[in-house]
């Protein structure tokens, strides 16, 4: 039934013999939910709740179509039929609530990230051109390997269809090796697989050629490609677009999954998963412009995160169908919602990237720092009610509280939430006021909503203390009261201006002009943050931090984004030095490898952005005086939303 609300997203879409109930999709991406190669529980269990989600389709990881494509070691393998079993519980637990699944096809070549035993593999690419992110000079393959990886792409195809999976996509994006052999830049053979366009296309056409000798006409072939790899030796949109052109017209594709950016550089891996510094839907032109060269349905990624941002791009005809990835990591409902016409119970994807492809990159499963039960379907969908409602005293409203309000609120529980200033979001207030960053306020519109709607009190302007714990006679106190700046002990000298990165975000210290220091304990989003904002003021700022390099503790696509940022603004940056003090004009470090000091002269002020002291101090009060006490969050010890919430999550659930 279509959506009278997004009327072009919910309507059919016919790709090849498949019929995709609407045009949401999730988009290969991986999860580290995988063993060995194989499909397992938790990664049934994943999909099946975006599935039950009420998502059309659902486009699985990538699978290695070959020995040498263990570009990780929790990379899906299609190589040998053991895979058959997994994949199909996958797609029967998909298909029981009407969604389609595709496959990835894939072969990274010179993108290699790590090996099974830490040994540097040997990569194998179209010619030995090195990538410079990842600093690996791969050897150009011989004509029989091409030969084994191309049919590696059929049996891989054959596998997933004896699973019963609806289709395959061969990934040609981000500069992985179809890519490679695509662009005229990394590929300089002057064999049959190069030497010109159609030389350079012959890989490719070839893959998908052994994809449909192996699999038949009635099975559907994809195509992933970046439609540019924005990077400055990247596949041009122009090639792009012939290449995706050329193998429509010769029948060897059913659709085309359009995607921007490259793995090859650090600026084009940004793409990869755009952080909030791009706009929604940003790559929707590049997609257009593929889909006027091709007859067949294109699919276009890159921050289509609202069901009213995708409506429109199909509306104007700019691609037929939209991957939605992240926004069904954060909200595996949103499609139900959003054909309901329920779109103010969306939980927004705020494109953070902390705990779904940061995750990834440090080899850990995939998850939401807005939505912890993603990826942790199996142990917290469904809670059990509890055997007794309780009373249910929530101290503070940053992410920790609100999680755990609206957790145990669902759950039946009697919850009221007090928090001290006069609105909830903790830290995440001041999170959103730094430069490029305001999305990230959604995530306490979000936890809000949520606990609003589950039936939870939410008291601002209020402070829990002794009087109010005895007059509450709560059953449950969850303290969740949060960290303050945290000011180490300093030399000063000659009354020198020092504040707190706090109160220069809020707007509320007075930053004299001249020199500004940032001195940067964490290495994340504050004292960067904090940087590039005073430099947006027109202050010269130097950044001094005590790890390798700003940003340290960011996810990579993130950090980048604000190292970007912060070279426009001619930030300076010192690394590796800790602060020791400062007199009027003057700054002291000391280098944190040889303990020798620096001394930075001509400075207006210091900011500290030195990390945070916990304040739990109420549980303290509250013992003998509540039956029960739990922590979560900041209190606890000072980290970051993701820990907050997950905590607010599990001492909730436990209840």
């Amino acid at each position: 039934m279509t959506s009278t609300a997004f009327p072009h997203l919910f309507s059919p879409l016919v790709i090849g013999g498949v019929t995709l109930k609407n045009r949401v999709l999730s988009s290969g991406h991986d999860t580290v939910l995988v063993e060995g190669g194989q499909v397992t529980d938790d990664l049934v269990a994943y999909h099946e709740a975006r599935a039950e989600g009420g998502v059309g389709l659902i486009v699985v990881q990538v699978a290695g179509v070959h020995e040498t494509a263990r570009y990780t070691t929790h990379v899906l393998m299609a190589t040998d039929d053991s895979c058959v079993e997994g994949y199909r519980r996958l797609a029967e637990a998909a298909h029981r609530h009407g969604a389609k699944v595709f496959g990835q096809l894939f072969h990274p070549g010179r993108e290699i990230l790590e090996s099974r035993d830490g040994s540097a593999p040997v990569a194998w690419s179209a010619s030995a051109t090195p990538s410079e992110r990842f600093h690996v000079m791969p050897r150009a393959m011989t004509e029989t390997e091409i030969r084994e990886v191309v049919d590696g792409y059929g049996e891989a195809a054959r596998r997933l269809r004896a699973a019963g999976l609806d289709g395959v996509e061969v990934v040609a994006s981000h500069g992985y090796l179809p890519a490679q052999f695509l662009n005229p830049q990394v590929n300089v053979r002057t064999d049959g697989y190069g030497g010109d366009a159609d030389g350079r296309l012959r890989f490719l056409r070839e893959a998908l050629a052994s994809v449909r000798a192996h699999t038949g006409p009635d099975f559907v072939a994809g195509l992933r490609i970046s439609g540019d790899e924005l990077s400055h030796d990247g596949l041009t949109a122009e090639l792009a677009v012939e290449a995706a052109e050329r193998l429509d017209r010769e029948g060897l594709v059913d659709y085309v999954s359009v995607c921007a950016g490259s793995s090859a550089t650090i600026s084009g891996a940004v793409h990869i998963a755009p952080p909030m510094t791009q706009p929604a839907g940003y790559t929707a032109p590049i997609a257009a412009r593929v889909r006027s060269a091709v007859g067949v349905p294109v699919m276009v990624a890159g921050r289509v995160n609202q069901p009213q941002e995708a409506e429109q791009i199909i509306k104007e005809g700019q691609a037929d169908a939209c991957a939605m990835t992240r926004a069904l990591i954060c909200d595996p409902d949103m499609p139900g919602k959003a054909s309901d016409g329920r779109t103010e119970e969306i939980r927004a994807c705020i494109g953070c990237n902390q705990a779904c492809i940061g995750h990834f990159q440090r080899g850990y499963p995939i998850s939401c720092i807005q939505h912890p039960e993603t990826g942790r379907e199996r142990r917290f969908t469904r809670l059990p009610l509890p055997t007794r409602r309780r009373r249910v005293l929530i101290a503070g409203g940053g992410p920790a509280g609100l999680k755990a309000a609206a957790v145990a609120a669902s759950r039946g529980h009697d919850v009221t939430l007090h928090e001290a200033g006069r609105r909830v979001g903790g830290q995440v207030l001041l999170a959103q006021l730094l430069p490029g960053r305001a999305e990230f306020g959604g995530a306490i519109t979000n936890l809000e909503g949520e606990a609003r709607r589950a039936g939870a009190r939410i008291v601002t302007g209020s402070r829990v203390d002794a009087e109010l714990l005895d007059r509450e006679q709560a059953d449950t106190l969850i303290v969740a009261t949060g960290a303050v700046p945290r000011r180490p002990a300093l030399e000063l000298l000659d009354d020198p201006v020092v504040l707190d990165a706090w109160d220069v975000v809020r707007g509320t210290a007075d930053v004299p002009k001249g020199r500004i220091v940032v001195a940067d304990w964490r290495g994340d989003w504050i004292g960067i943050g904090v940087a590039v904002q005073l430099a947006g003021q027109g202050r010269k700022v130097t950044l001094c931090t005590t790890g390798f390099g700003a940003g340290e503790h960011l996810q990579q696509y993130v950090r980048a984004s604000m190292l970007a940022e912060a070279a426009r603004a001619g930030v300076e940056t010192v690394p590796t030095v800790r602060p020791y003090g400062a007199d009027s004009d003057t700054a002291y470090f000391q280098h944190t490898l040889t303990e020798e000091p620096v001394i930075i002269e001509g400075v207006a002020a210091v900011v500290l952005a030195q990390g945070h002291d916990p304040v739990g101090e109420l549980a303290g009060l509250a013992d003998g005086r509540v039956g029960e006490v739990l922590m979560a969050g900041d209190c606890v010890s000072p980290r970051t939303v993701e820990e907050a919430v997950l905590e607010g999550l599990t001492v909730a659930s436990s209840l």
